[in-house]
């Protein structure tokens, strides 16, 4: 298995916008990215390089994000990565359900990269530092 990405953050998302947004924000912000776009990717992509964190869609094509979940929170080697669940369903209950399949945060789309961003650093540990400028 590949080291792990001290700032890696793997987003997993069908969404060609959402994914080059949260990039370019992220990338700003110091970390680097990888993109998965489907179940697929994603498992191959988390088992090639383990992320620092992923953003993680539930609903993608090839499966669920739920799906993802409950097959990394399943590998003892990946139980640690922090998983930030997303997603634009109107479903209430989701929040409670990826946090039961060991998801450690929840954010509803449209996503807020601001949001985004300090989340990730609460789950990373990391100091929250201001955005930059443009």
């Amino acid at each position: 298995m590949a080291k792990e990405a001290k700032d890696l953050i793997l987003i997993a998302d069908d969404d060609p916008v959402i994914c080059g947004a949260l990039s370019a924000g992220l990338r700003a912000r110091g970390f680097a990215v990888a993109v998965a776009v489907d179940v697929v990717q994603t498992m191959m992509a988390i088992r090639r390089t383990p992320p620092a964190a992923m953003i993680l869609d539930i609903m993608m094509p090839g499966g669920t994000g739920l799906e993802v979940l409950r097959r990394i929170k399943a590998l003892s080697s990946m139980q640690g990565i922090p998983v930030l669940a997303v997603s634009a369903s109107t479903d209430g209950t989701l929040p409670e359900q990826t946090a039961a399949l060991g998801a450690d945060a929840f954010l509803h789309k449209p996503l807020d990269l601001d949001e985004v961003f300090r989340t990730l650093c609460r789950l990373l540990g990391r100091p929250l530092e201001p955005p930059p400028t443009i």
